[in-house]
């Protein structure tokens, strides 16, 4: 039978042993959800950009109008970007601007860990 001063000796390392077990899974864990924000971030970005694109559209229906828009609204990477544009091209007729973006995964450990992702957004305004 342990007495109790014996029972704190043997426990002494206890705390440490969890913490150094747990600690790595919890700093995992904090980074993936910094990550999964990050892209949730992208996406409310993506959508703003498609809206701004069909606005630039509703007024002169080309490609070039809408990705300038996209571009131009949103501190999205120009390189990772993909704009269509489909639909009427005269007054009256819904014009659909189509916006495409591969998320990078920059955070740390994450990163290498998960492939980009890719978010889509479109919108569809009228031409006026």
């Amino acid at each position: 039978m342990a007495t109790g001063k014996c029972r704190r000796r043997v426990e002494r390392g206890q705390a440490t042993v969890e913490l150094a077990l747990v600690l790595p899974l919890a700093v995992i864990f904090a980074l993936v959800v910094v990550q999964l924000g990050v892209v949730a971030k992208d996406l409310v970005l993506v959508g703003h950009a498609a809206r701004e694109g069909a606005r630039a559209a509703a007024v002169d229906p080309t490609v070039a109008s809408a990705r300038a828009a996209v571009v131009s609204s949103s501190s999205l990477a120009a390189d990772r970007l993909s704009v269509s544009l489909s639909g009427g091209t005269g007054p009256g007729d819904a014009t659909t601007v189509e916006v495409r973006y591969r998320a990078p995964t920059t955070v740390p450990l994450v990163g290498a860990l998960l492939p980009d992702v890719s978010l889509r957004a479109s919108v569809t305004m009228r031409v006026e």
